[in-house]
């Protein structure tokens, strides 16, 4: 089942995204069950990611995300927030460090996160 999530930080007030079953049902539920969590934003390129209270291991992991793509990267216990080129990258897709589990895409204004600063409070909860 999907699930409706909103994402805070005072740079962008709520973005609201889906976390979905269909590519990796078991990070979705693990991700859907630990909600709503708080962490403090990180930065590398145009990504962020945060620590989470969630392990697990890989699961149909890649590389190349999409933009507005929203993936648990397992090798930092991390929730990973995609919204335009990373280092890794190679064109104009996000790529992230190591292999990450997507399950879901920001469905409002990715451009947002564009103000969000290393070391933000971050929180997400469901909707």
């Amino acid at each position: 089942m999907d699930q409706l999530i909103r994402i805070h930080t005072t740079s962008t007030g709520w973005v609201e995204g889906l976390i979905s079953n269909d590519e990796n049902p078991m990070t979705a539920n693990q991700i859907i069950n630990a909600l709503p969590f708080e962490s403090r934003a990180q930065l590398w390129g145009e990504e962020v990611y945060f620590e989470i209270p969630v392990k697990m291991t890989e699961e149909n992991a890649r590389i190349e995300v999409e933009v507005g793509g929203l993936a648990f990267w397992p090798a930092g216990s991390c929730m990973c927030v995609f919204f335009g080129r990373t280092p890794a990258s190679h064109g104009d897709l996000p790529a992230a460090a190591s292999p990450v589990n997507v399950f879901g895409k920001i469905s409002s204004d990715v451009s947002l996160f564009h103000q969000v600063k290393a070391g933000e409070k971050i929180r997400v909860e469901k909707v």
